[in-house]
């Protein structure tokens, strides 16, 4: 098991979404409509599902996960007055 759980959130505009993903947890994929709610989401499902995937945290009461988020936006290009 890693030091840190590395999870990536990309915003979905289409869907007006944050979808999160991890290779450091199998299984894991879900949205939410803001990286807070994202959050919130993640600190029930990581661990379940390390549970569930017999991923041990070994000794460790509590492990780091670092949220890398995406979103890209469209500027409008004006032309100063």
């Amino acid at each position: 098991m890693n030091d840190v759980i590395q999870v990536t959130a990309i915003w979905d505009e289409e869907a007006r979404v944050w979808v999160a993903e991890s290779e450091d947890v199998p299984g894991l994929i879900t949205e939410a409509g803001t990286l807070e709610q994202l959050v919130s989401k993640l600190e029930s499902m990581v661990p379940e599902l390390l549970e569930l995937n017999g991923i041990s945290l070994g000794q460790q009461e509590t492990v780091p996960l670092r949220i890398l988020s995406e979103r890209v936006i469209s500027l409008a290009h004006g032309h100063p007055a």
